[in-house]
This record gives C-alpha cells, structure tokens and sequence, in this order.
C-alpha cells in the first residue's frame, strides 16, 4: 500500500474511534439519566405506598370510632328493653 492510502485508512480509523467515543459518552450520560428518573420514581412509589398504608391506618380508626357508638346504642337499646329478644 502507498503512503497516502495508510494515511487515509488511518485518518478514517480515527474518525471511527472518535465517533465511537462520543457515542460511548452520550450512552453513558443518558443512561445515568435512566438511573437518576428511575431512583426518582422509586422513591415517589415508595411515598404513595407511605401514603396508603398511612390510609389503612386511618380507616381502622374510622371503624373503630364507628363501632363504638353502635355499641353504646345496642346496650342502651337492651336497657331499656327497646330490641326484640
């Protein structure tokens, strides 16, 4: 091969690496933005599963506070004898 072809397979080859860099290093940059929206979500989910099991919560105590006056009408019902035996 002459000198001028080496020269212009060699030019070529370093056009390739460098293209093949620069592709390299967006590649490593969007997928640390993957990484970044995916830790992102992750902690939002693990919030809403905060918020529901903070919600299951709540709601045993509305039944709870349901229960009692319930309760306290049945026992007041038998005192004075207003139920049906």
């Amino acid at each position: 091969m002459t000198e001028a072809v080496e020269k212009l397979i060699l030019e070529h080859l370093k056009g390739l690496r460098n293209e093949l860099q620069t592709r390299r290093n967006e590649s490593r940059e969007q997928l640390a933005q993957i990484r970044s929206r995916l830790i992102s979500l992750e902690e939002r989910l693990t919030l809403v599963e905060r918020g529901i099991a903070n919600l299951h919560g709540d709601l045993g105590i509305v039944h709870g506070r349901l229960d009692r006056p319930e309760a306290r009408i049945e026992r007041i019902e038998k005192r004075l004898e207003l139920t049906a035996v």
